[in-house]
């Protein structure tokens, strides 16, 4: 692996900060050409059960790609179609443009980290990451000196004589992490590695596996049901629904300007309402008339953390007048459902010392119109 430095090609393993850059740089340029191409992929697995309905879509080498959605959307399904653990029932697959489609999944140069991490607890961590390069046939003082330097590239060094019943949930995670990456793939699959675990360590393990990547410049293709854990680690996200992927775009984009209703609410929590009448200075909501220039559209998306909220009633555009129906305390911010009028408003409040509304309270919703988005179905 190129960003994993080889003792005989280098002469010594060393990880100051010029050599790791100067070994991202030539990975990432030997990643270039390891681009997965999708195209009008289908899977049916019963003419009663159709997982995938003609999928499009180009991941560029060295990208950390995430496919997210629902339970049951097809994610997993497509993950697999691209190790070559499930048959395509139409459409193409190329990985590094060579066609794969009907390629065995040993013959692809990919590796995939599992949900369950699928390690083998009769062997050692160490016999654990060296068992591919062994099923491969490389000698015994290749492996050896490999599985050393991968463990100490993911920070495991110490674990290479236990056994995997001796490991919490997070050191499993690094070994099967560790196993899938000595191989050298072009390409690492990754099926929600991290959900068996707990937040706190979760969190810290995606930042880990987002730095690994980004040393490595390898392309990376995750798959999470978690919007928080996709936007925090991704270059670009596909939602998928029902077998469809209904938009790709960067967190941000995703997060500011879904395309529809679907990515709007699972996107994050959403205040949507349909709009009733447009005219030439608002629309007319549940809510009220709300001020501005939209585009024309169904309804209108108002996320939580982009109103303020005051004291009292108070007059002008977009304030509406409002009572706290429940508060709920998260820690650095304060959520807030409120009625107004006939219908009700979620809104976010970071907490930075100041005094919390209470249950009862009257507040003006002040709606930013730079926070509005217009959605059709």
């Amino acid at each position: 692996m190129a960003a994993m430095p080889n003792v005989e090609a280098r002469g010594q393993a060393t990880f100051d900060c010029a050599s790791e850059a100067a070994m991202a740089a030539e990975t990432k340029a030997s990643r270039a050409t390891s681009t997965v191409r999708l195209i009008g992929l289908t899977k049916t697995f019963s003419p009663n059960i159709v997982a995938l309905k003609g999928v499009d879509l180009d991941i560029p080498g060295g990208e950390f790609f995430t496919l997210l959605g629902p339970s049951g959307c097809g994610k997993t399904t497509l993950l697999r179609m691209i190790a070559g653990l499930e048959h395509a029932t139409g459409g193409e697959i190329e990985i590094g443009g060579r066609a794969v489609t009907h390629i065995p999944a040993h013959k692809r140069n990919v590796n995939t980290v599992f949900q369950s991490y699928a390690l083998f607890p009769h062997l050692s961590v160490r016999d654990n990451i060296g068992f591919g390069l062994r099923m491969c046939g490389v000698k015994k003082p290749d492996i050896q000196k490999r599985v050393i330097e991968t463990a100490k590239f993911i920070k495991i060094s110490e674990l290479l004589d236990r056994k995997i019943d001796q490991l919490s949930g997070g050191q499993k995670q690094r070994i099967a992490l560790a196993r899938a990456l000595i191989n050298e793939p072009d390409v690492l699959l990754l099926d929600e590695p991290l959900s068996a675990l707990d937040a706190g360590l979760r969190g810290e393990l995606q930042i880990e596996l987002l730095r690994i990547q980004r040393r490595l410049g390898m392309t990376f293709i995750f798959v999470t049901h978690d919007q928080q854990e996709a936007m925090v680690m991704s270059d670009r996200i596909a939602v998928l629904s029902d077998g469809h992927i209904q938009q790709v775009g960067g967190p941000k984009q995703l997060y500011e300007r879904p395309d529809n209703l679907f990515v709007a609410h699972f996107m994050g929590h959403s205040n949507l309402f349909p709009i009733q009448k447009h005219d030439a200075n608002g629309v007319y909501t549940e809510l009220g008339r709300i001020v501005g220039r939209f585009e024309s559209g169904t309804h209108m998306l108002i996320r939580p953390e982009t109103v303020t909220l005051t004291p009292g009633q108070s007059e002008g555009d977009n304030h509406l007048s409002a009572s706290v129906v429940e508060r709920i305390y998260r820690g650095s911010v304060a959520e807030y459902r409120l009625n107004c009028g006939a219908t009700e408003l979620v809104a976010k409040c970071n907490n930075c010392g100041q005094d919390m509304f209470e249950v009862g309270d009257t507040v003006t919703v002040v709606v930013e119109t730079d926070g509005l988005v217009t959605l059709n179905e």
